[in-house]
């Protein structure tokens, strides 16, 4: 290693001597450009490469190198998305630290008073956190934060992807931020992560207004194996006692996992919490049914901490194999050990995330990464839907895979106005500070350069005055902005440190009988239709605050599209999906189910001229083609229902429901849009109902709140942009 790498030989001698000790025969390639940039602690890093390619190491063997040439003094602080994730950095790093003479602080909540004391006493070494024990430091120790942090190195941000976008990722800027302005100078920040869409998009996200120095290994050299299978649902099933019986598809794709899972350890990923204990109650019946030792065990948020520790336990010990039935939970980088394969069933909710699920796959040397997808389909009837026509379940599967063969994912989503958190955030510093003027709060939260530099001071103003009405906030006679009574209560609960919301689903109500949950992510109104428990039903009300929809049957007519779903689909992965389906090539790792269904749903694609139409003439609704993402679709979707029609992003269009004029009123309202300017947020989301979805979003004034959620899930130049180019022409058609 000594002839060979130049970064080596940067590091101290007693690190040098570790890296000996454990055997390492060369630095990784994200080590060795990581090094020389980090050490001088004079800017912000981001390194992106595969899973277990080192990247944390990367990081620590330079920030620790420049703790020690410090005589050992100073901070270096790990923000973790998660407290496992900590426990795991602890034991990994600590037989390091231990060795130089470094200690390292987990802190969590589930970490002692006295190891905090402690540390707080003498605030140096590593200190692996969360962003809400983060939070709930600078509220708890306000004017101590400065002395606490006085001799911090760097920030390193793990898992970075997991971030950016989110309210969470909002909260983590201004946390960096205000200890930034309260160190009184800019701590470096090491971002790390193996899954980022644009590196400069993940730069502006780091430190707004940035630019970090950028280190991406790209040397990963796993060889990837993937096989798709087909299964097809039996649509004619008769009702048992008037219960819907159970799907047939799920047994068989259980009995296949059993069949090839067993004896290895596996992270097996269905579309929701539901779909993870049907599939681990059918396994683990097959393992009683066999007389075989259990082998599956099931991992979402749902379950309790215990429940969790056992599987993640189960992963992690040599003695017998183990496969995890799970939601996203695992997705982040847990040391697990290595897992031999991955199934996903359904498409995956991006291509980024089963880009960071297949990265937990061909760990150990000379393995290969194996993605086993299951792709589950409808048998078509005599009304069918359009979904299930063009197979659009497996079609999307396939583009999926395919863009991740190419490298591409989803760039992270950076531009929402993430107003939600901008109300902790007021709240978290009035607690550190013990009260704050509004002019001090907009200097450092919404001026240039800081983490909500976009919001302006008028929007600021409109904010703080609806937060008194609330009674989170009051003004003292001098202009200082205290609590109010709700807003005193609110951040005296430990609830408060955390800026996201807990996932909540929507309960679907009919006559009275709940007929279960629906995770929502996208805007309804009255009039719009869902599928659900195979039943297309009308949105009769929705009820926010309850999380209630009220719906009645719907009679007639094609099963809608939207019926929930594991994610929100990008553009690309629309297009990419369309050129599969004027395509000819098919690809390898497609079984003859899966084959069969890509045929049919090329037939059917050339059989209804889709190519040569933006409308297709469903009955009552028509379906507007644009094969744009669900952004662009709901704001096209928007923009008819300002002109009176029920409308709703619908797959690869939106769905449109016809008035007196039929289908020639639709092209005159998009011929129409083709040539108008798009309306303000406050007329195109005047009717729109579940615009609530971050923590802090009930406390907003209606127009803050139609702006932070157009922000996120509309994207209204995208739609703008198809009306141009399509409006006219079918208008006159």
């Amino acid at each position: 290693m000594a002839g060979e790498s130049s970064s080596f030989h940067l590091l101290d001698e007693r690190i040098q001597r570790f890296i000996w000790q454990q055997g390492w025969e060369d630095l990784r390639e994200a080590q060795e450009l990581a090094v020389p940039l980090i050490l001088p602690a004079d800017q912000d890093v981001i390194i992106a490469a595969a899973t277990a390619a080192g990247k944390t190491e990367a990081a620590f063997l330079p920030a620790l190198t420049n703790l020690l040439h410090g005589s050992g003094e100073g901070l270096i602080v790990y923000i973790s998305p998660l407290k496992a994730l900590i426990n795991d950095q602890f034991g990994r790093l600590d037989r390091l630290c231990e060795a130089l003479d470094i200690k390292v602080w987990p802190w969590h909540g589930d970490i002692t008073s006295g190891v905090k004391a402690r540390f707080l006493k003498k605030p140096e070494g590593v200190l692996l956190i969360t962003p809400e024990s983060l939070e709930a430091m600078l509220c708890n120790r306000g004017t101590s934060i400065a002395a606490v942090f006085k001799e911090a190195r760097f920030f390193v941000v793990d898992e970075l992807h997991a971030f950016i976008g989110s309210e969470r990722g909002k909260q983590l800027q201004s946390l960096m931020h205000r200890i930034d302005r309260a160190a009184g100078r800019r701590i470096p920040r090491i971002g790390l992560s193996a899954t980022l869409g644009d590196m400069s998009l993940a730069g502006k996200f780091l430190r707004p207004g940035g630019a970090p120095a950028l280190v991406e290994s790209t040397s990963s050299g796993v060889e990837i194996k993937i096989l798709v299978k087909g299964y097809e649902e039996p649509t004619a099933i008769k009702q048992v006692d008037g219960q819907e019986p159970d799907p047939v598809s799920p047994a068989q794709i259980a009995a296949h996992l059993f069949k090839v899972l067993r004896g290895s350890n596996n992270l097996v990923f269905p579309n929701s919490r539901r779909e993870v204990e049907r599939y681990t109650h059918i396994l683990n019946e097959l393992c009683e049914r066999e007389q075989v030792p259990n082998e599956f065990w099931p991992h979402h948020g749902s379950l309790s901490k215990e429940i969790r520790s056992e599987t993640e336990a189960a992963l992690k010990q040599k003695e017998r194999p183990a496969t995890a039935i799970c939601t996203n939970t695992l997705e982040l980088g847990i040391d697990i050990g290595a897992v031999k394969s991955v199934g996903q069933i359904g498409p995956p909710p991006s291509v980024a995330s089963l880009r960071q699920r297949l990265g937990r796959s061909g760990r150990r040397e000379g393995e290969p990464a194996i993605l086993r997808g299951y792709a589950v389909e409808d048998a078509r009837s005599g009304l069918t839907s359009l979904k299930d026509r063009l197979r659009l379940d497996t079609l999307q599967m396939v583009a999926m895979i395919s863009l991740l063969l190419e490298g591409w994912f989803e760039p992270p989503q950076v531009a929402g106005t993430h107003f939600s958190t901008l109300i902790q955030q007021l709240l978290s510093v009035i607690a550190q500070n013990g009260g704050a003027s509004a002019k001090e709060l907009f200097t450092l939260l919404c001026a240039p350069g800081s983490p909500f530099a976009g919001i302006t001071s008028g929007e600021f103003l409109e904010l703080l005055r609806h937060l008194g009405t609330k009674e989170l906030i009051l003004q003292e006679s001098s202009g200082v902005l205290l609590h109010g009574p709700l807003g005193e209560k609110f951040v005296n609960h430990y609830t408060f440190y955390a800026a996201f919301a807990s996932d909540e689903e929507f309960r679907i109500v009919a006559g009275g009988r709940t007929l279960g949950t629906l995770p929502v992510s996208q805007m309804l109104t009255a009039g719009q239709r869902i599928l659900f428990a195979g039943k297309t039903w009308r949105v009769e009300e929705v009820d926010d605050a309850q999380k209630t929809i009220f719906v009645t049957r719907a009679s007639g007519g094609v099963p809608p599209l939207f019926s929930g779903g594991p994610g929100r689909t990008h553009t690309r992965v629309r297009q990419r999906l369309r050129e599969l389906l004027r395509g000819q090539e098919v690809p390898a790792f497609l079984d003859v189910t899966a084959r069969k269904f890509l045929r049919e749903a090329r037939d059917e694609y050339e059989r209804l001229d889709l190519d040569n139409k933006v409308t297709l003439d469903q009955g009552n609704e028509v379906m507007l083609l644009t094969w744009l993402g669900d952004a662009a679709n709901e704001a096209l979707a928007c923009l008819f229902m300002r002109r009176g029609f029920t409308a709703m992003a619908a797959g690869p269009g939106v769905e449109v429901h016809k008035k007196a004029g039929g289908v020639q009123e639709v092209l005159d309202a998009l011929g129409d849009f083709a040539v108008e300017d798009v309306p303000d947020l406050d007329f195109l989301l005047a009717d729109a109902k579940n615009l609530a979805r971050e923590k802090w979003d009930w406390a907003l004034p209606d127009g803050l709140l139609r702006k932070a959620y157009a922000s996120q899930y509309l994207d209204l130049a995208e739609a703008a942009d198809w009306v141009k180019a399509v409006g006219q022409a079918q208008a006159g058609l």
